[in-house]
């Protein structure tokens, strides 16, 4: 039997992948700022949230900060000093790994130091965080959680039970000691609490001068920084255009 011309299987998940253009779009742009911008800043971050990089992105438009693509970045700057695209441009390669990202700006290096310095956020731990204090809850009544939430206090832990349509804590309950490593649970319930323990920070690592080629360390722990850099995940976010 000849098969149906109407029997045609039709993706409906098409996308157009960006791939090895893209890529060297963003080689050009990272070069172009390298000719245009004054300084290059290395910045490391501390409990990555998009919101608050977003906050720092709309503050900073007279400049251009890139964050994920550590890969391409390193290419765009040069992994060696035989392929780098301008003196000394592999020493900023070399701290492109974990959440790092790049801020090119006029802004002298005191007025970019002194901004960042100031800005901090707190937030909610995640799990892998570690608590920086000991929170245990009292036996008793959690009237802030209405009764449709006892099941999913109970699953996360809590000794709790329905006590005339009120949610109670029926005896204590440690949730964390002070540099315990959270778990999922212990974080979800922090959270539902109130508890934060984390904050967003932007430290500046080093600076790169475009007029002299200088590569200037300006954290005194790097070799502890990359190292911590190495161990944790890239969260990767396109540069705004």
């Amino acid at each position: 039997m000849p098969k149906s011309k109407r029997d045609k299987k039709v993706s409906l998940t098409k996308t157009t992948k960006k791939g090895l253009e893209a890529k060297q779009n963003l080689i050009e742009v990272l070069r172009k700022c390298v000719d245009t911008y004054k300084y290059l800043f290395i910045f490391s971050i501390a409990n990555m949230r998009n919101n608050h990089l977003k906050d720092i992105r709309n503050a900073w438009k007279h400049s251009r900060i890139f964050f994920g693509k550590n890969k391409v970045m390193k290419v765009a700057l040069g992994r060696s000093p035989t392929d780098e695209y301008r003196d000394n441009l592999h020493q900023v390669s070399k701290l492109l790994q974990g959440e790092v990202g790049l801020l090119f700006t006029n802004r002298t290096k005191e007025e970019v130091t002194d901004w960042f310095s100031q800005f901090k956020e707190t937030e909610f731990a995640r799990a892998g965080n570690k608590a920086t204090f000991t929170v245990s809850l009292d036996m008793g009544p959690l009237e802030q959680f209405p009764h449709s939430m006892e099941p999913q206090l109970r699953q996360l832990g809590l000794p709790t039970a329905l006590k005339k349509g009120v949610v109670t804590l029926i005896s204590d309950y440690k949730v964390c000691k002070e540099g315990d490593v959270l778990t999922p649970e212990q974080a979800r319930i922090l959270k539902l609490f109130g508890y934060t323990m984390a904050e967003f920070k932007v430290t500046i690592r080093s600076v790169w001068h475009a007029e002299t080629g200088d590569f200037e360390q300006l954290a005194e722990d790097m070799e502890d920084i990359v190292e911590e850099m190495e161990n944790s995940d890239d969260e990767i976010e396109d540069d705004d255009k």
